[in-house]
Parts: C-alpha cells; sequence; structure tokens
C-alpha cells in the first residue's frame, strides 16, 4: 500500500473504489482501515475512497510524535493537495470527526460534504484521564496497552506512553472550536451518532446542526459511540451516508 510524502511525514494511506474522492478520517486509538472496515464494500462500488492513517498513529511515519487536531486537519490538506485533489467528501469518526470540522472550518472551499461520525462538535474532556498510560497500567488494562503497541509501532516507534499521553492531552484540549466558527462551514453537513453515545448525545448533535446551515443529524437507534461497525448498525449508517452523498454531489 502506498506512502505519499506530506510536509515532514511518511503518510501511510489505502485508496479503493472509482468515483467521486471520499477521505474517511479515524479515531484516536485507530487507524484508517480498521476504523471503517465495514464502510469499504459499500462505498467503494461507488465513490473512491481514501483512508490516510493520521500522524503519531498506524503506519505513518514522522520523527516527531507530537500532533493535535489543528495540525492533523492541516496534514489531511496536504495530502489533498498531494494528490492534486481539489475538493472531497470527507467522513469523521470521533477524533476524525473532530479534524473534519477544521477542515470545514480553515478550508472550506475544499470540502465538498461533511459527516461526523461519534463528535458533538465541542471539545469535551471527559473520559480522558482513563486512557493515561499509567491510570491503563493500574487498572490492567492489558489488552489495550497490547492493541496500541502493534496498530502504532510504526508512528510511536514503540513508545506507546508518549502516544497515549499525547491523545489524552488532544482530547481534552480540541477541537476548540467556537460557535462562531461552527456557524461558518457552508458545506452540507450530517452529524451522526448512537442513540447510546455518552460523548455525542442527541442534545449536543441537535445543537451542533443548528449551527450549521442546512445540516441535518441522525441518531442511530440502540447504538453507542461507534454506530457505524461491526455487531452495530452499519448497514443503516452506511445507507444514510450514501443517500446524502448522492443528494450533494461533487461540483
Amino acid at each position: 500500500m502506498p506512502y505519499i510524502q506530506v510536509k515532514d511525514l511518511e503518510l501511510f494511506y489505502e485508496q479503493m473504489g472509482t468515483g467521486e474522492p471520499i477521505l474517511f478520517l479515524h479515531s484516536a486509538y485507530s487507524r484508517g482501515i480498521l476504523a471503517f472496515s465495514c464502510q469499504l464494500l459499500d462505498f467503494s462500488n461507488q465513490y473512491t475512497c481514501f483512508l490516510p492513517d493520521f500522524r503519531g498513529h498506524g503506519r505513518t511515519r514522522c520523527n516527531r510524535l507530537e500532533w493535535s487536531t489543528p495540525q492533523l486537519a492541516d496534514d489531511i490538506i496536504g495530502f489533498m493537495d498531494q494528490l492534486d485533489m481539489p475538493r472531497a467528501h470527507l467522513v469523521g469518526y470521533s477524533l476524525g470527526a473532530g479534524v473534519a470540522l477544521q477542515c470545514a472550518v480553515k478550508s472550506p472551499a475544499r470540502i465538498a460534504t461533511l459527516t461526523t461520525i461519534g463528535h458533538s462538535g465541542f471539545v469535551d474532556p471527559a473520559g480522558a484521564d482513563e486512557f493515561e498510560p499509567e491510570t491503563l497500567v493500574q487498572n490492567g488494562c492489558h489488552e489495550m496497552i497490547q492493541q496500541m503497541i502493534e496498530r502504532h509501532a510504526e508512528a510511536h516507534k514503540g513508545d506507546w506512553q508518549t502516544f497515549m499521553r499525547q491523545s489524552a492531552r488532544d482530547w481534552r484540549l480540541y477541537p476548540q472550536l467556537t460557535e462562531d466558527q461552527i456557524q461558518r462551514i457552508c458545506c452540507p453537513s450530517l452529524f451522526i451518532a448512537g442513540e447510546n453515545d455518552q460523548f455525542a448525545p442527541e442534545a449536543r448533535l441537535q445543537h451542533l446542526s443548528s449551527l450549521v446551515n442546512g445540516s441535518s443529524y441522525l441518531v442511530v437507534p440502540g447504538c453507542s459511540h461507534r454506530p457505524h461497525m461491526l455487531r452495530e448498525n452499519p448497514t443503516y449508517v452506511n445507507d444514510a451516508i450514501l443517500e446524502f452523498l448522492r443528494s450533494h454531489p461533487l461540483r
């Protein structure tokens, strides 16, 4: 699978399908293809799907381990530049949703549509402390630690503790967008969350949608923070996003 040089990154990405480009932006403790494995077949039949690994994550390589949501957004626009991609649809999950929102605010001309999953639109530090490396060790979360070592070995070079501290720090600080900034999002937007998502409850999702002119939101019945994944309701989510995208083709 390909790497591409984006500033100081050897950015790893996967590409499949044909048609208008969609960038799938993954969550904090995942990487591109893992976060969206249930979307690949449905979407690659109709779109060209790009699944990059963020700076500090997965198989993307960099000499520095520091990163932030605004920096990841800049990287995504740089990735589009390197591929001569003037505009694209964005689908972001959790951290990736925050990155997508940041892209829509900072580079509106580049974003054809915006879809977020599992994000309220505003910073919410609740829960970040549980993912500090010392807390994981103290609580005996050995499976989580092993996953972070394996999934991000190329990015953090074995320093999973710094990776976890960096992720928790970003969780507490970003996306740092004001209501004023969010109101300037001008692309067609769809905001999705599971009915039982503690990080994006319906009231917050409704508030986010009220700030973005012409946007809509969807609550997926009976689902958690990851309604698009296996054992949740990926078919329902995929159909909703595909219908949204068909209504807003790239121009």
